[in-house]
C-alpha cells in the first residue's frame, strides 16, 4: 500500500465514522426516555451482531471465533463496559459532556500501550494528557461545588473501557490478524450477551416501544453498531495504537454541535474552554505519531 493510497483511504473511514457515532450519540440520548440502560446495550449489540453474522454469511466469510479468551476481553470493555457506561450517563448528562468524556480515549490508549504493549509514550503525548487534564478540571469545576459529577464519572468510565479494548484489539490484530467482520461480531455478541442478566437483575425503566425507539435503536443497531464498529476496528488495524484516536477528533465536536442544534444543549462558557483543552489534546497525542517500544 502506497502512502497516497493509505492517505485517502484514512480519509475516507475517518469521515465515515464522524458522521455515523455523531449521529447515534442524538439517538442514543433521544431513546433514554423509552428503555432503560443495560437493556439498551444488550438489545443494541445481541441484534447488532446477528445482523453482522448474517452478513457474513452473506459475503462467505469465515465464521471461526477467533480465540476465545482476547475475544472475551475485548467484548468486556470495548462493547458491555464501553457502552453500558456511556448510556448510563446520558440518563443524567448531556450529549456534548458525556461525549467528550467518552473520547478521553486517545488518552487511555496511550497509558494501557505503555503498560501493555510497550509502547513508551513521548513528550508530546505527556503534553497531551496535561491539556486533557485542564480540560477535565472545566468540567468538574472543583470551585463550584464540583456540580453534578457523575455523568462526567460514567464517561470516563467508557472512555477507559474503550481504551482497554482498543489496546486489546491491536493485540489481536498483531498477533492472530482475523477477519475483521467476523472478530467484530463475535466480540459484540459477547459484550451483549454479559449484560443480559445484567438487565434482568439491575432495576431500571421498562422499555416503551413505540415508533420514537424503534426508528432509534433501527439506527442505532444497523448504522451505528454495525457499520459503525467495522469502521472504527479497520482504523485501529490500519494505525498504531498510539494514535488509533486519531478519527475521533470530530466526533464529540460534531455531536455537540447537533445536541446543541437539536436538543437545545447549550454548553456553559467553562465547558467551552473545557472542551478546547481536551480536543487540543486529543490532536496533540494524534499527531504525536508512534509511542516508542520501551526498552
Amino acid at each position: 500500500m502506497n502512502p497516497s493510497s493509505f492517505d485517502r483511504t484514512g480519509l475516507v473511514l475517518m469521515f465515515a465514522t464522524i458522521v455515523v457515532w455523531a449521529g447515534s450519540w442524538i439517538a442514543m440520548k433521544l431513546v433514554v426516555p423509552y428503555i432503560g440502560p443495560f437493556d439498551f446495550v444488550a438489545l443494541r449489540y445481541v441484534v447488532g451482531s446477528l445482523v453482522l453474522f448474517a452478513l457474513a454469511i452473506a459475503l462467505r466469510r469465515p465464521l471461526a471465533m477467533p480465540p476465545f479468551g482476547l475475544t472475551l476481553l475485548i467484548g468486556l470493555t470495548q462493547t458491555a463496559g464501553f457502552q453500558g457506561f456511556v448510556q448510563s450517563a446520558l440518563v443524567s448528562g448531556g450529549v456534548g459532556k458525556v461525549s467528550l468524556m467518552a473520547y478521553t480515549m486517545p488518552f487511555w490508549v496511550v497509558l494501557l500501550a505503555w503498560g501493555l504493549l510497550g509502547e513508551k509514550p513521548g513528550t508530546r503525548h505527556a503534553a497531551g494528557i496535561a491539556l486533557a487534564a485542564a480540560g477535565l478540571i472545566c468540567f468538574i469545576e472543583p470551585w463550584g461545588g464540583m456540580g453534578d459529577v457523575k455523568p462526567v464519572l460514567l464517561g470516563l468510565g467508557s472512555g477507559f473501557c474503550w481504551g482497554v479494548g482498543t489496546v486489546l484489539s491491536k493485540r489481536m490484530f498483531d498477533r492472530h490478524a482475523p477477519d475483521i467482520m467476523t472478530f467484530t461480531a463475535w466480540q459484540m455478541l459477547f459484550g451483549g450477551l454479559v449484560m443480559v442478566p445484567v438487565a434482568y437483575l439491575v432495576p431500571q425503566e421498562p422499555a416503551h416501544w413505540g415508533w420514537p425507539l424503534a426508528a432509534g435503536m433501527t439506527y442505532i443497531i444497523l448504522i451505528a453498531t454495525a457499520a459503525g464498529w467495522l469502521l472504527w476496528l479497520e482504523v485501529v488495524r490500519r494505525v498504531p495504537a498510539s494514535i488509533a484516536g486519531l478519527s475521533s477528533l470530530g466526533v464529540p465536536v460534531t455531536a455537540m454541535l447537533l445536541a446543541w442544534a437539536i436538543l437545545s444543549e447549550r454548553p456553559t462558557l467553562v465547558e467551552l474552554a473545557g472542551m478546547g483543552l481536551i480536543l487540543a489534546g486529543i490532536w496533540v497525542v494524534s499527531r504525536a505519531g508512534p509511542a516508542r517500544r520501551a526498552a
